[in-house]
C-alpha cells in the first residue's frame, strides 16, 4: 500500500523523504537479520533508528516555525526511547541533553572556575512553549541538540557490553522514572512526565524482548511482560493528580523483585556495586544503598567494631580542648541530631541533621567538603568548636588504653592516626541511615497505618508542589538520583528574618565564600526533609520555626514572592497556587517521615 504525502513547503518535503529514508533502511535491516547476532548488535540498530528518527525531527525546527511544537515533541519522544541506553553509556552527553535551563558553574580552585550555559531538550522546551517565542535562539538550541546526538550516533560503543551492563542500565531506568521521571523533573512547562515513562517503559519492553531466549523461567519473561504493560496501563491521569505512591509500591518495587528474579534466573554476577545495592528490592530500605558508593575512597569497610568506636567517640568531650564539647552538642540524637536552636552561640550556621548524611556528595551547607572525614578536619580546628587540631586529637587518644584496644580492633593492620580518629566517627554517622518510619513502613507494606492525608502530601511533594524538583525521594536531599554523582546547591532566596512585608535575603552567601564566585552568592546545599518533624527551626539561619511558614515561603515562589529579587534564583518564582488544604497534607507526609532512633 502506497501513501501519498503533500508537503506543505521544501523544508517539510526534504523532512519526509529523510523520515521515509530511515524507516525503510531499519525495516529492511530487521527483516534479514541473522540469528547469531549478539544483543550488542540488536541494541545499537534499535538505538540507531530511534536516535536518527529525534535528529530528523529536530532538523525539521528550523524553517518550519508553526510546526516548531510538534517536531520538537515528536524528537522528545524518540529521546525518551533512547534514555535508558544513552544514560548508561553516554552520561557526560546525556547531562548535556537533559540539563535544566541554569547556567552550571564549574569550581575546581580559586583559578579555575567554568561557566557552562545550558542547552538541551529542557531548554527547548521552555524556549518553544515561552509566551513570547525568540525564534532564532529556538533555531540555536535546536541545532546544538542536534549535533550533540549527531556526535553520539557517530561515535556511542555497544562492543564492550555484557549482560550484567544491560540489567544495571534496566534498572537504571526504572528507578529514574519513580524518582525524577514522574515528579516533572525534565519536563519543568509541559509536566508531560506521565506520558513520557510510558514512552521509556515501551522502549524497556523492546530492549528486554532481546534477551527472551536468556531466560530459563518462560513464565518470568511473561511476567515482565505483562508488569511492563500494566506499568503503562497505569501511567495515566493528568500530572497534579497521578498516584505516585501506589505506583512506587505496585510496579517500581515489584519490577525490583523481578529484577532480582531475573539476576538469578540468567545466573549473572556483577563485578561491583553502584549506587543501588545489587539485590534491593525497595528504594526506601536500609538495605537499597551502598554506602561505600558514597564514602572516601580511602574509608575503608565499615564494620560493626568501627561503628561502635566511632560511636564512642562521638559522645565524648575528651576530644574538644576544653574537655566539655562533643559531636553530639550539637547533634543530639532525640532532636534527630540537630541541637534545636536557630544558630549556636560562636557558630555561622543551623546545626544539620547527620540522619541519612552520609547519603550525599557533599557536606557543611556549602559543600566545602567532600566527604564526612574531610568535614571532621573543620569541626576539630574550629575555634568555635573543638578547638584543636589533629596532632593533638591524637595524642588524646593514644593516652586512653581503652581507646588503644579498641581501635586495635577496629584497624587491626594499622596504627593509631588522626585519619582512623576521623573514620570511625565517621562510620558511626554512615550507620545513621534508617528507613524505619511511618512512610518507609507503609511503602514496603510492613503496615498498613498510614492516611489519606500523608498519602496525599506524598503526591503532591512529588508533583504539583514540585518538591521533589530539589528534595529526591527516598532520601529527600539533593543528592541527583539515579546516578549518585553530585549533591546540588541551590539559591532560594532565604530572607534575614520571618518578615514578608519588609524582606532582605540572609546575609550569609553561602557557597561564595568557598571560591568568591559571583554567581554562587546565596547558594546552599539542599538538606534531607527525613525527620523535618525534629529538626526545627529551618533553613541554613533557622529563620522559620514551624513547617507553616516553610511551605508558605515555597508556596509564594521563595524569595520572588515576598520581594527579594536575585537573577540567580534556581527556584522557579512563579507561585505554586497550593490550597491551605494540600499544604497540610504536605506536612503531614513530611511528618510521617519520623524515624525510631535506636541505640546501636
Amino acid at each position: 500500500m502506497a501513501f501519498l504525502i503533500k508537503p506543505k513547503n521544501i523544508q517539510e518535503a526534504y523532512f519526509s523523504i529523510s523520515l521515509f529514508a530511515i524507516l525503510s533502511v531499519f525495516s529492511c535491516k530487521k527483516d534479514s537479520q541473522p540469528e547469531s547476532v549478539g544483543f550488542n548488535t540488536l541494541m545499537k540498530e534499535q538505538f540507531t533508528k530511534d536516535i536518527s528518527l529525534a535528529i530528523a525531527f529536530l532538523d525539521s525546527i528550523p524553517g518550519n516555525k508553526d510546526q516548531s511544537k510538534e517536531y520538537f515533541l515528536k524528537s522528545r519522544r524518540y529521546f525518551k526511547k533512547i534514555e535508558p541506553i544513552l544514560s548508561s553509556l553516554d552520561l557526560e552527553n546525556y547531562g548535556f541533553l537533559n540539563q535544566p535551563n541554569i547556567v552550571k558553574v564549574e569550581e575546581d580552585d580559586l583559578m579555575d572556575k567554568k561557566f557552562k550555559k545550558p542547552s538541551g531538550y529542557q531548554v527547548l522546551e521552555e524556549e518553544i512553549f515561552a509566551d513570547q517565542i525568540d525564534f532564532n535562539t529556538v533555531e540555536k538550541h535546536a541545532h546544538l541538540v542536534s549535533n550533540r546526538l549527531n556526535l553520539i550516533k557517530t561515535n556511542i560503543s555497544f562492543n564492550h557490553l555484557r549482560t550484567y551492563h544491560f540489567l544495571w542500565l534496566f534498572r537504571k531506568s526504572i528507578i529514574r522514572i519513580a524518582l525524577t521521571g514522574i515528579t516533572g523533573f525534565d519536563s519543568p512547562v509541559l509536566e508531560n512526565s506521565i506520558e513520557e515513562s510510558k514512552i521509556v517503559y515501551q522502549s524497556l519492553k523492546t530492549y528486554l524482548s532481546l534477551f527472551k531466549d536468556t531466560f530459563k523461567n518462560e513464565q518470568l519473561y511473561g511476567q515482565w511482560n505483562s508488569e511492563i504493560e500494566a506499568t503503562i496501563a497505569g501511567l495515566k491521569g493528568d500530572f497534579n493528580t497521578f498516584d505516585r505512591y501506589t505506583f512506587i509500591k505496585k510496579h517500581t518495587h515489584k519490577q525490583l523483585q523481578l529484577w532480582n528474579q531475573t539476576v538469578e534466573d540468567w545466573n549473572v554476577s556483577f563485578p561491583f556495586e553502584l549506587a543501588f545495592k545489587n539485590d534491593a528490592t525497595s528504594l526506601f530500605s536500609s538495605n537499597t544503598f551502598n554506602i561505600a558508593y558514597f564514602s572516601d575512597r580511602n574509608s575503608g569497610e565499615t564494620t560493626p567494631e568501627k561503628i561502635a568506636l566511632g560511636e564512642k567517640l562521638f559522645y565524648d568531650p575528651k576530644l574538644s580542648s576544653d574537655k566539655k564539647i562533643s559531636c553530639a552538642t550539637c547533634h543530639q540524637p532525640d532532636k534527630a541530631f540537630t541541637d534545636g536552636q536557630k544558630i549556636r552561640a560562636g557558630i555561622t550556621r543551623n546545626s544539620p541533621t547527620l540522619l541519612y548524611a552520609a547519603l550525599q556528595k557533599g557536606f557543611f551547607y556549602d559543600k566545602r567538603a567532600g566527604s564526612l572525614e574531610g568535614q571532621i578536619i573543620s569541626v576539630v580546628e574550629n575555634k568555635n568548636e573543638f578547638h584543636t587540631d589533629l596532632q593533638t586529637l591524637e595524642d588524646e587518644i593514644k593516652k586512653d588504653s581503652t581507646y588503644i584496644s579498641e581501635f586495635a580492633k577496629s584497624y587491626p593492620t594499622r596504627t593509631i592516626t588522626n585519619a582512623e580518629i576521623r573514620n570511625a566517627i565517621a562510620s558511626y554517622i554512615r550507620s545513621l541511615v534508617l528507613f524505619n518510619s511511618k512512610f518507609d513502613r507503609n511503602i514496603n507494606d510492613l503496615e498498613a497505618s498510614i492516611t489519606q492525608s500523608e498519602i496525599n502530601g506524598f503526591n503532591l511533594f512529588n508533583g504539583k508542589a514540585k518538591c521533589a524538583t530539589c528534595h529526591f525521594a527516598p532520601v529527600f536531599n539533593g543528592t541527583v538520583p539515579p546516578d549518585y554523582r553530585e549533591s546540588e546547591i541551590e539559591l532560594i532566596g532565604v530572607p534575614e528574618k520571618n518578615d514578608t512585608i519588609n524582606t532582605k535575603i540572609s546575609k550569609d552567601l553561602g557557597r561564595f565564600y568557598v571560591y568568591k564566585t559571583p554567581q554562587r552568592k546565596h547558594f546552599f546545599k539542599t538538606s534531607t526533609v527525613r525527620n523535618i518533624s525534629k529538626t526545627t527551626p529551618y533553613m541554613h539561619n533557622g529563620v522559620y520555626n514551624a513547617l507553616e511558614e516553610v511551605m508558605n515561603f515555597y508556596n509564594h515562589g521563595g524569595g520572588t514572592g515576598i520581594g527579594i529579587d536575585q537573577e540567580y534564583q534556581t527556584l522557579p518564582p512563579d507561585s505554586l497556587h497550593l490550597t491551605d488544604q494540600e499544604m497540610k497534607d504536605i506536612i503531614s507526609f513530611m511528618n510521617s517521615l519520623e524515624d525510631t532512633i535506636y541505640e546501636l
